[in-house]
């Protein structure tokens, strides 16, 4: 004779039992991986790049900028009404208000990728999820797998997001430089990457609607610092993570110049990199710091001098 046990019949609980599968299932699909791969076949690089950018004008985006830090890999990144109005909402959005579409020659092979708008969005602690832009992308490239994450990340781990214990929050980012106001800011800035100070130019520039706001772009080259060093590290997997490039100055209106520490913006693109090993942080080890003094260059810091003055970097 069959005892019940919390009221459940054997085919109550295996409805609860398969009930409870799904809902883990559902939870489980919830979590969301740095990049998307929208396409990868054999093709001629420039042929694939000047399509994707087509697809893109096509489906309402702006193409600000371009970059190509190494051979083999174009880097596009667009804006739209809708990422800079969410960009807008928010005390720093303005890291939110492009999203960056990458090209990469894999041994013959040219893959289409792009940044997950909506995993960005819960990254940057934005007020809108992105995803009517995540659907946009999807729809003009197409999508075949989201990646750079084997298990993913849910909402809650993104908008906390931190590598580890004691490494820096998206709330955490770098002062590289401070001119007073905007209007200062913004001039240093323009003139630092036009010399190429620090072995840093620009990519491209964004303008935050109704604030004072801009997102800079930038392209990074000299020592450890430098673009390629940094991604010949940590960008080793068979499907690229180009799109981590370029990196970004934020000059906002108290005339501050903000970067997020490269021990944030590496790692939440590259949730998975062991902290030790073959291709791990340890091998970029200098590089938040270098990144942070080239910015700083860039951004037309001053320093300290001896007799309590400051002179220009």
């Amino acid at each position: 004779m069959y005892v019940k046990t919390n009221n459940l019949t054997p085919v109550k609980l295996i409805f609860t039992l398969f009930a409870l599968l799904l809902s883990l299932s559902a939870y489980a699909g919830d979590k969301l991986k740095p990049f998307i791969l929208a396409s990868n076949a054999p093709g001629d690089m420039a042929a694939v790049v000047a399509d994707t950018k087509t697809k893109l004008s096509g489906a309402g985006f702006e193409i600000v900028g371009e970059y190509s830090p190494y051979d083999g890999t174009n880097i596009i990144i667009v804006t739209n009404d809708a990422l800079k109005k969410n960009a807008a909402a928010t005390d720093k959005g303005g890291y939110g208000a492009v999203q960056r579409i990458s090209v990469t020659d894999k041994d013959g092979s040219i893959q289409v990728a792009y940044t997950n708008p909506t995993y960005m969005a819960y990254a940057y602690q934005l007020k809108g999820d992105l995803k009517e832009v995540t659907e946009a992308l999807e729809k003009a490239l197409g999508k075949e797998q989201a990646f750079g994450s084997k298990k993913g990340l849910d909402k809650d781990d993104l908008k906390g997001y931190h590598y580890m214990f004691g490494m820096p929050y998206f709330d955490e980012p770098d002062v590289v430089a401070e001119h007073g106001t905007y209007d200062k800011a913004i001039k240093a800035v323009e003139a630092g990457l036009a010399a190429g100070k620090g072995g840093v130019s620009k990519v491209y520039r964004v303008d935050i609607p109704g604030k004072q706001q801009t997102v800079f772009g930038v392209a990074m080259t000299d020592g450890m610092s430098s673009d390629a060093t940094i991604m010949k590290e940590v960008d080793f997997m068979d499907i690229r993570s180009s799109a981590h490039l370029p990196y970004e100055m934020l000059v906002d209106k108290d005339g501050k110049v903000y970067a997020l520490s490269a021990k944030f913006r590496i790692a939440m693109n590259f949730p998975d990199l062991s902290m030790a090993g073959e291709h791990s942080f340890m091998g970029i080890m200098a590089s938040p710091d270098a990144i942070k003094a080239a910015l700083a260059q860039a951004a037309g810091a001053k320093k300290e001098k001896s007799d309590g003055g400051v002179l220009d970097f």
